[in-house]
């Protein structure tokens, strides 16, 4: 079954697309988060997943090398339409997911739990999630680290997203600066061009018209 379409989404794209994270490379603090992720909740594969218009893109991950998934078979793309954690103890006996490539095949999955990234103005993004190979759950203590943890990863991507405006400004700003010193630069040049151009006349009537 294929992830319904948040009703918002349009909107949720472009929030998405803000953060200018898609396709990026990779960064000490999210695979930080990811692999404590895995270790909290004792989980063999943990990623960070951003939803775009077609795929399922890993910020992070842990326990797999691929760098996406289709959208049309993320677990993720379920979990973008909960405001809390969405899990799946165990994926062959969910009609939404028993047929599922990610499930017949690798990398197998059984169980998932995902934590949405919800940004300040309430879009969610994508997911920090785990991933099992076994049907299970998770105890209380780990279902609130892997929300306290989302959190965090929100509040990195936040952080990440000023950091590169406030870049873009200092560039803009500077850009500027440049702009002007060459038009000025380029004003006095031609005011001296001129006065170089000016007849006698010319210059001693200008200097008689301001007495």
């Amino acid at each position: 079954m294929k992830p319904p379409v948040p009703a918002n989404e349009t909107k949720r794209l472009n929030v998405l697309w803000q953060y200018d994270v898609l396709d990026s490379v990779p960064e000490e603090v999210f695979d930080d988060l990811t692999e404590l992720a895995a270790k909290i909740c004792d989980a063999p594969i943990a990623l960070i997943t951003l939803v775009d218009e077609n795929r399922q893109w890993f910020k992070a991950k842990v326990g797999i090398d691929v760098a996406e998934t289709s959208r049309d078979i993320s677990f993720c793309g379920h979990a973008i339409n909960q405001s809390e954690l969405f899990i799946i103890p165990d994926a062959t006996k969910d009609k939404r997911f028993a047929g599922n490539p990610l499930v017949v095949s690798d990398p197998k999955i059984r169980f998932y739990a995902g934590a949405p990234l919800v940004s300040a103005d309430g879009y969610a993004l994508g997911t920090l999630c785990v991933i099992d190979q076994v049907p299970r759950e998770l105890r209380e203590e780990q279902k609130q680290a892997l929300r306290v943890l989302a959190r965090h990863v929100m509040t990195q991507l936040e952080l990440r997203r000023r950091s590169h405006e406030l870049a873009h400004a200092t560039k803009h700003r500077e850009q500027i600066t440049k702009d002007l010193d060459e038009a000025r630069t380029e004003i006095a040049a031609l005011r001296k061009e001129l006065e170089a151009h000016k007849t006698p006349a010319t210059k001693k009537t200008g200097k008689s018209s301001t007495r």
